[in-house]
């Protein structure tokens, strides 16, 4: 018995130091395969050097990761809650290693496009952690965890940085190769140290998919992330070029100064992920939105790299704020779909990265400059403030509606007219009458006859003087029987001090009391 004990002591201690290293395996996974999904964005400067493009054509090359990495992201979530993270890592490690030796030996703009499009792999690794972290931490740390598994954002920027230095001293073939050894590092480290009896799900797909596409809150969730992640991508991929092409400033320097941006909005996306486990989600996505409305005027009137400096950084802290505060709502509202509801916002996310920088190549091939779509990006976040409030608004409203439906006591709630707008099953229980038969009746349709005309006339004089009155009243229920009741009344306002409403909350008196009163 003691050498059973000390055997389960030793692997329960090894089932909770392998939970532990969980968050950080995932973190740095998601790390290698932003790295890898921003391969061709950070060495485009170079690549274009050996491999003549045209300017149509750099965008479409820089943009068509983001489309395999964007639409695999709703199978991953599914795949993740069905298989397990471990393997999901696994596996997307091991393909990737095709593409990317494909990549380093390409000599034509075909060959980056075949590459380009399965290097989408790496960024539909996203929609594994975020479904597959939550499961390892109570609710209330889930906004904080998923904002730290989104650090992994940072392979970007440590892809812009580092990828053109060393591609300026071993070539940017030999800079690709050196993406294989780090794949092949991590699908080791992902075989051994990853999670083999991570909780899983077999709800079929069509079940799921079901069971949410018809939420409302899913496709403006989806929307945000567009916006939000969309302008991170967007400008990680847009940022490097135009840099060098707009203010004619070095290629070591523009990756310098993408990589800043990357920097700042992946810092904050824990940041916004924590915010949203402390505050209300909305106020913190409207302040997201106010800054991109902000930043993408800053842009559009920009004329000097500092001014155009700050908006980019504005649009990164913003951006990296919203995407963190972003994913604290799915478990709130998706916990049973969680796998597909963050496959199709991140998948969503991920689109929005990839339509900005064609758009803003063809602007510039019709008009001469970006100015037309930095505003455009302003008036879609403007947009998206809108939404935000209109969730705020119906939030709360459903916030009173849930509180008046669980309330023991009996509520009913009139217009200024005394017609009855809303009850609760509490009400039901005492009068008898459902929501449906008392909902357009006159407050007083359940007199008894007991109390005269000035009872009613005092009633309403005190309440109308003190917006409030308590007492006990005879009333009647359904079946005819007559019972006591012990009401308060209480007059809800507006703003400018009018009341719109009345708000009653009784219960009944017990029987054997109410005959001595």
């Amino acid at each position: 018995m003691i050498i059973k004990s000390i055997h389960f002591h030793k692997s329960g201690g090894i089932a909770v130091k392998q939970k532990k290293a969980i968050l950080p395996l995932q973190t740095l996974s998601l790390v290698l395969g932003f790295a890898v999904w921003g391969i061709l964005s950070s060495l485009i400067v170079f690549i274009k050097d050996g491999i003549p493009l045209t300017s149509g054509q750099l965008s479409l090359v820089t943009a068509v990761p983001i489309i395999l990495g964007s639409i695999l992201r709703v199978p991953f979530g599914y795949w993740t809650n069905k298989y397990g993270a471990r393997l999901m890592f696994l596996i997307s490690f091991v393909v990737l290693l095709v593409p990317v030796f494909y990549i380093s030996r390409a000599d034509s703009f075909a060959d980056l496009i075949i590459g380009g499009l399965f290097l989408g792999v790496s960024g539909a690794t996203f929609s594994v952690g975020v479904t597959s972290i939550p499961k390892y931490y109570p609710r209330e740390k889930h906004g904080l965890v998923n904002g730290i598994y989104g650090l992994g954002n940072i392979g970007s920027a440590l892809s812009t940085f580092f990828a053109p230095i060393l591609a300026t001293q071993f070539g940017w073939r030999s800079t690709v190769q050196f993406y294989l050894i780090l794949l092949i590092i991590f699908a080791i480290a992902n075989f051994f140290i990853g999670d083999r009896k991570e909780n899983k799900s077999s709800v079929p797909l069509m079940e799921q998919i079901k069971g949410i596409y018809k939420n409302e809150k899913l496709w403006l969730l989806c929307f945000f992330y567009f916006i939000t992640f969309g302008s991170f991508v967007a400008f990680t991929v847009f940022l490097p070029n135009h840099l060098v092409q707009h203010f004619g400033i070095s290629k070591i320097d523009a990756g310098l100064r993408t990589a800043g941006f990357v920097l700042l909005a992946t810092i904050m996306r824990p940041v916004g992920g924590w915010l949203g486990d402390k505050l209300n989600p909305f106020k913190i996505l409207s302040f997201v939105f106010i800054g991109l409305t902000i930043g993408g005027i800053m842009l559009a009137f920009s004329p000097s790299i500092m001014l155009y400096s700050v908006g980019c950084l504005l649009i990164g802290f913003c951006s990296g704020t919203g995407n963190g505060t972003l994913f604290k709502l799915v478990p709130l509202y998706f916990s049973k779909q969680a796998g597909i509801a963050n496959g199709l916002i991140s998948a969503l996310g991920g689109l929005g990265g990839f339509f900005p920088p064609l758009m803003l190549s063809a602007l510039l091939a019709i008009t001469g400059h970006y100015a037309i779509g930095f505003m455009a990006l302003s008036m879609v976040a403007l947009c998206s403030l809108l939404l935000v409030l209109y969730l705020y608004w119906q939030d709360r409203v459903k916030l009173a509606e849930q509180i008046i439906q669980s309330t023991s006591q009996a509520v009913l709630v009139t217009n200024k007219k005394g017609i009855i707008i809303n009850v609760n099953p509490a009400y039901t229980a005492v009068t008898g009458y459902t929501a449906d038969m008392a909902i357009g009746q006159k407050s007083g349709f359940l007199k008894s006859g007991r109390h005269d005309k000035e009872f009613y006339e005092s009633m309403w004089k005190g309440l109308k003087e003190n917006n409030c009155w308590s007492g006990n009243i005879w009333n009647k229920k359904r079946n005819g029987e007559a019972f006591l009741q012990h009401i308060t009344i209480n007059a809800v306002q507006n703003d400018v001090g009018e009341t719109n409403y009345y708000v009653g909350v009784f219960s009944e008196v017990d029987p054997t009391l109410a005959k001595l009163i």
